[in-house]
């Protein structure tokens, strides 16, 4: 078993991660995983004229994958939908204080969720 040595904002989060659950029939959703290590994500948001006032998240996954989704719905929430989508996988990486290399892809998995939830918003609009 390979040990990874995580920022403390990274065990914080993982450890007591404030936007875990979902939202009672939310505007957006998006789900996405990967293959190779398993992790699953699945973003709620709910948006008011067009600003996403919520977000929460469940996440079957590693400490960085649930620390990027916790970290992502705090980032999204008061933004505009175009304005989320403009976040990117390293304002994510430093928020959190970096991530070791092997888990730089749980970032990209939190935007593509991100992603997704928009664009199921967007469908339902």
């Amino acid at each position: 078993m390979i040990a990874f040595k995580y920022s403390d904002e990274v065990l914080k989060r993982f450890r007591n991660p404030k936007n875990a659950g979902t939202i009672d029939k939310p505007s957006g959703t998006g789900t996405v995983g990967n293959r190779t290590c398993g992790d699953i994500m699945e973003l709620f948001i709910r948006v008011v004229d067009n600003i996403i006032v919520d977000a929460k998240f469940k996440t079957l996954g590693c400490a960085a994958a649930i620390s990027f989704s916790d970290v992502l719905c705090d980032v999204v929430k008061g933004k505009t939908v175009d304005d989320a989508l403009k976040i990117t996988k390293d304002d994510l990486v430093e928020i959190l204080g970096g991530v070791p290399a092997p888990k730089l892809h749980c970032s990209l998995l939190a935007v593509d969720a991100l992603h997704k939830a928009v664009e199921d918003y967007l469908k339902r609009k």
